[in-house]
This record gives structure tokens, C-alpha cells and sequence, in this order.
């Protein structure tokens, strides 16, 4: 997979991850934890983002 295709892949698991996430406190019911978790997914995600993009711009 090219630099270019995984970022955009990783972009896009980013997004599901945010849409789960609003759709997850619209909902009282969802444990706060199942929240922590996909903020902390969706920052991992936002990081190896940053160092593709660093990577890609080094080379």
C-alpha cells in the first residue's frame, strides 16, 4: 500500500471513529469508558497521521 493510501485509509477509520463517537454521546446509555476508548483510538489514529505526514515531508 503507497504512503498516500494508507494516510487515506487511516483518515477515514479517523472520521468513522468521530462519528462513532458523536453518536455515542447522543446516546446517555453508552458506558463512558466505550468513549474513552474511541478518543483514544481516534487520537492514535490522529498520531500516526502526523507521522506519516512528517515522514512523507522528510523524504
Amino acid at each position: 500500500m503507497s504512503l498516500a493510501n494508507h494516510l487515506e485509509e487511516l483518515q477515514r477509520k479517523h472520521g468513522d471513529i468521530e462519528r462513532e463517537i458523536d453518536e455515542a454521546l447522543l446516546h446517555p446509555s453508552v458506558d463512558d469508558l466505550e468513549i474513552v476508548k474511541l478518543k483514544r483510538r481516534k487520537l492514535a489514529l490522529k498520531d500516526e497521521m502526523e507521522k506519516l505526514k512528517g515522514h512523507h515531508t522528510t523524504h
